[in-house]
């Protein structure tokens, strides 16, 4: 009897994840309590897989062999509770896809610097002339370009949600690049159970495998002796030499493995900051393990454009720089893209809050920030916080409102800085339509 795969959520993943299962002969029934997009809906009648949405129908879900999961809806959602209760296996795409695919998995996870650290990873495997995938958290789905596609490897940039659906996927090349509270709301407010999720990227690595890690992360390092890790680790740091992995010296970044030796100055970087000399070191490392040539290490390093919505200078209007860091959804992406300003700051901040604690931010708020924009429906917090920090702090609930004030209270020289430290969803679809809402009102000056 054909085996029936239920797939919950209906978006870049689940239909990825619905696409491979129907491409490999399962019985495949999607559901999704919202909306579909269009164009998902077209690609699911194009390979004939039955689907819902608006509701999730109890007889169709819980006759399943299998489900997968997307990873936006929670573990404690009731459809979920019902079908783990009834002892039905729930995973994530990234687990379901890893069973068909033999390409070489370079897996990333961390707070803060993933969707960085994948994209430049990839864009080095390509300018190697590998063949190679970009998925996961970003980009189109895993699980459908394992249907559709034939890489040789992949570059996955993995979130803690998609780690926890995954049990015996492996990566061939996990990097964890910090750990520190995000999404506590989805972890019982239980920073152990948030570490624990994150670590899971080691999983089922073995001595042919290596770890990439960064070795000044407090939380990673206290957590490193706890796990069974057999796979060759390679730190890297800004604070002290290593034998094996990436450090800064003299300032130049430097890269062992095994016997190849990498470096290259630190003002030749695309990429300038502290965080990102952590991302690039960590790219230059995972470049070395496989095999890639040094002057292709290094011209990628200096080349690469960076992210969308990840410190994006928009534009300078009458000599105030405006920047569009929407993708800082916690306190400690915030912190980097504070740290890395050299002007008067006017930062919009706020959104849907996620246990956020502030404290981590006094310093450098009393240092650069002149003035706050709270851009959310429910701004207390962050009054409570820096209220007593800054000269201005003002409410606004729309881009446009956020920008507009900002115009008014910066002068010239000054940098206006959308880097939010919240989650998006009280007011925007997601961080990356709070970006692009920021960038036109810009543009709209």
């Amino acid at each position: 009897m054909m085996k029936r795969i239920v797939v919950l959520g209906g978006g870049e993943s689940g239909v990825g994840a619905a696409v491979l299962a129907k491409v490999k002969g399962f019985d495949v029934f999607l559901s999704d309590s919202g909306t579909l997009q269009d164009d998902y809906k077209g690609l699911l009648q194009q390979y004939d897989v039955a689907f819902e949405e608006g509701k999730h129908t109890e007889d169709l879900i819980y006759n399943a062999d299998e489900v997968i999961k997307s990873p936006g809806i929670p573990d404690m959602a009731p459809v979920v509770t019902s079908l783990l209760a009834q002892g039905t296996p729930v995973i994530s795409e990234i687990e379901f896809a890893g069973r068909y695919s033999k390409a070489k998995k370079i897996c990333i996870t961390g707070s803060n610097g993933k969707t960085t650290t994948t994209s430049i990873i990839y864009f080095l495997l390509k300018n190697a002339g590998l063949n190679v995938g970009l998925g996961g958290n970003i980009g189109k789905s895993y699980a459908y370009q394992v249907a559709t596609e034939n890489f040789d490897y992949y570059v996955l940039e993995i979130s803690s949600f998609q780690l926890d659906g995954m049990y015996n996927f492996k990566a061939d090349i996990a990097v964890l690049l910090n750990i520190t509270p995000d999404h506590l709301d989805r972890y019982d407010h239980n920073m152990q159970n948030y570490v624990n999720s994150k670590f899971r990227i080691t999983q089922n690595m073995s001595e042919d495998d290596c770890f990439i890690f960064c070795s000044d992360d407090e939380v990673t390092m206290a957590h490193l002796n706890k796990i069974v890790l057999k796979a060759q680790q390679l730190p890297f740091s800004q604070t002290g030499e290593v034998t094996q992995g990436a450090f800064v010296e003299h300032d130049k970044l430097r890269a062992r493995y095994r016997n190849c030796e990498f470096s290259m100055l630190l003002q030749e970087l695309s990429l300038q900051g502290r965080h990102n000399v952590y991302n690039s070191m960590a790219a230059a490392v995972a470049g070395q393990v496989l095999k890639i040539k040094n002057d292709v290490i290094r011209e990628s390093l200096m080349t690469f454009k960076g992210v969308e919505h990840r410190l994006e200078a928009v534009l300078k209007v009458r000599d105030v720089l405006y920047i569009n860091d929407s993708k800082a959804t916690n306190v400690n992406a915030a912190w980097y893209a504070l740290e890395s300003m050299t002007t008067n700051v006017v930062w919009i901040a706020g959104g849907t809050d996620k246990g956020n604690d502030y404290s981590a931010l006094f310093d450098v708020v009393k240092d650069k920030v002149k003035a706050i924009i709270c851009l959310g429906v429910d701004n207390e917090k962050l009054h409570r916080a820096f209220g007593n920090l800054v000269p201005h702090i003002v409410d606004v609930r729309s881009a446009a409102d956020a920008v507009k004030t900002a115009y008014t209270l910066a002068t010239p020289g000054d940098t206006v800085l959308l880097s939010p430290a919240c989650a998006s969803f009280d007011l925007f679809k997601n961080y990356k339509d709070r970006g692009c809402q920021f960038k036109e009102a810009v543009r709209n000056l």
